[in-house]
């Protein structure tokens, strides 16, 4: 299955992991890797890397923002799906967080995001991505899509990030 977390409200993170653990629970293999971000030390980048070891993979050079910072990304991108396609056969659940993020930067392209899925459709491996901004073509492919949306955020309020809830 394919499965996309979506939406420009909080939560695609948290859902993405939330959705390997359950799969862990029972017992299926699952790898993680996160598009964008950087190695942070954020509390689900500690926990996932105890309990996947080798099959978490942090890919990011941190949020994508200046056009001259896009040959690093795209770089970083090309290398996360690198990782990803190697691990595709062997996983029963591959995720991929902020992937549509990388996707709608130019990071990766159509061509490659697809290949990734038939990759994973011909392995019987369930496809998690996450992110912001999914084309329509990936709409039509997906077998669930769920967007959050934000009603009310403590930031607007003037309330800073805060440990175990953003990072």
């Amino acid at each position: 299955m394919l499965l996309i977390y979506t939406g420009n409200g909080k939560g695609k993170t948290s859902a993405s992991v939330g959705q390997a653990v359950r799969a862990m629970g029972r017992g299926l293999k699952v790898a993680f890797a996160q598009f964008m971000k950087s190695d942070v030390k954020a509390g689900e980048q500690r926990i996932l890397q105890q309990l996947l070891g080798e099959a978490f993979f942090i890919g990011g050079r941190g949020f994508y923002c200046d056009e001259p910072e896009k040959p690093m990304h795209r770089e970083a991108a090309l290398e996360a799906l690198r990782w990803a396609q190697e691990k595709a056969a062997a996983q029963d659940m591959l995720v991929l967080d902020e992937a549509l993020y990388a996707l709608g930067s130019g990071l990766l392209v159509d061509e490659e995001l697809r290949g990734l899925i038939k990759l994973c459709r011909d392995n019987n491996t369930h496809l998690v991505l996450s992110g912001r901004g999914v084309p329509p073509w990936l709409l039509a492919e997906a077998d669930m899509v769920t967007e959050m949306q934000p009603v009310k955020h403590h930031y607007d309020q003037g309330i800073k990030a805060q440990k175990g809830i953003e990072f």
